[in-house]
């Protein structure tokens, strides 16, 4: 399923991104979604915040608190304290991958007081030029079972929903902090 945000338009080459970086095995009973989003803010301040699995509500409006043990480096679990209003309160996950170079996040869901069984994520930035400056274009996607009792729609709607609104805030972060001319890398770990 390919999804276009808010006039977010894919082109060949988010395309081409999402058959690189974006493999998922789908099974029978579960779903999957690629979005895209376009930034205009430069990849290194985009990708400081992404990067950050330990500090997820530097950009996701519906975490209050993570807690992560241990060194931030493959296999690290966070857990992750979710606000008021939502079906949840806690999601633990762990961080499949980090690749500061080719600017590639994965994260799997590994327990929560939630119904995202088997939820794995990619998440990618790449630079663009957007109205001449310096962009991003940030392409998130995800597999997760279908619950008891859903459709695949409905629970790629609801994931889909999620990740919109994340996707939403990094950019409104993002832009905000190049506005203010914070270009550099933000606290690198």
């Amino acid at each position: 399923m390919v999804n276009i945000m808010n006039g977010d338009r894919r082109t060949g080459v988010a395309e081409e991104f999402i058959r690189r970086h974006h493999k998922h095995e789908v099974g029978e009973n579960q779903c999957s979604s690629s979005l895209v989003k376009h930034i205009k803010a430069p990849v290194p301040l985009v990708w400081s915040l992404v990067r950050r699995f330990d500090q997820p509500q530097r950009y996701k409006p519906f975490v209050s608190t993570c807690i992560v043990q241990g060194d931030l480096q493959i296999g690290t679990v966070r857990e992750v304290n979710v606000k008021s209003g939502l079906p949840a309160t806690t999601s633990k996950e762990r961080l499949e991958l980090l690749d500061d170079e080719e600017h590639i996040f994965s994260m799997r869901i590994v327990g929560g007081d939630h119904r995202l069984k088997n939820y794995s994520s990619i998440l990618t930035v790449h630079p663009e030029i957007i109205d001449g400056r310096p962009g991003t274009l940030v392409i998130e996607s995800f597999v997760v079972d279908v619950p008891s009792g859903n459709t695949k729609d409905e629970t790629c709607y609801f994931v889909e929903a999620f990740i919109k609104c994340n996707l939403k805030s990094l950019a409104d972060v993002s832009e905000r902090l190049a506005v203010q001319d914070r270009t550099e890398p933000i606290g690198r770990v």
